[in-house]
């Protein structure tokens, strides 16, 4: 049995590398290139992220940064496999990557906020420890000195016998 219905429409990501050798100024219209490729093949956008210039974990094609490019849409699966072709052949992509992406419920984003949200506070709870033993450790350092130098004292003095 199937997870979705068949009247739902398929939801994919997709994530691409767009060359560096491009400013940011000529991004724009190669967005739109990979945005109209995607709405030919009667997909719905329903979000696009830029992520900025990047470096790459190793060159692709003699480059080692990239643009990143996330985009969000629906699409009818059949159509999906001629946009990956068109996408292998434009130049100016180095990479791309779709895959198949549920759609989340509200409940489950809250749940998902909820559990960042727990993350963080423990976080929080443990730069603060941490903190607290920092200080400890330059406390005794400090008593460790006035040892030292009491120590000193002593054994300056000439009535040690």
């Amino acid at each position: 049995m199937s997870k979705t219905k068949s009247s739902e429409i398929p939801h994919y990501e997709l994530l691409y590398i767009i060359s560096n050798k491009f400013s940011e100024d000529e991004l724009a219209p190669l967005i739109q290139k990979v945005n109209k490729i995607i709405a030919d093949y009667s997909g719905i956008i329903t979000h696009t992220e830029e992520w900025g210039k990047k470096r790459l974990a190793y060159p692709i094609k003699s480059f080692g940064y990239g643009y990143y490019i996330l985009v969000e849409f629906n699409l009818i699966g059949e159509k999906l496999k001629e946009i990956d072709r068109l996408l292998r052949m434009t130049s100016e992509i180095l990479r791309h990557q779709i895959v198949k992406k549920k759609i989340k419920s509200v409940e489950e984003i809250e749940k998902e906020k909820k559990i960042s949200e727990k993350i963080a506070a423990k976080a929080e709870k443990e730069k603060k420890i941490t903190k607290e033993k920092e200080k400890l450790v330059d406390k005794e350092k400090i008593n460790l000195k006035e040892l030292d130098e009491k120590l000193d004292k002593i054994l300056e003095t000439d009535d040690l016998l």
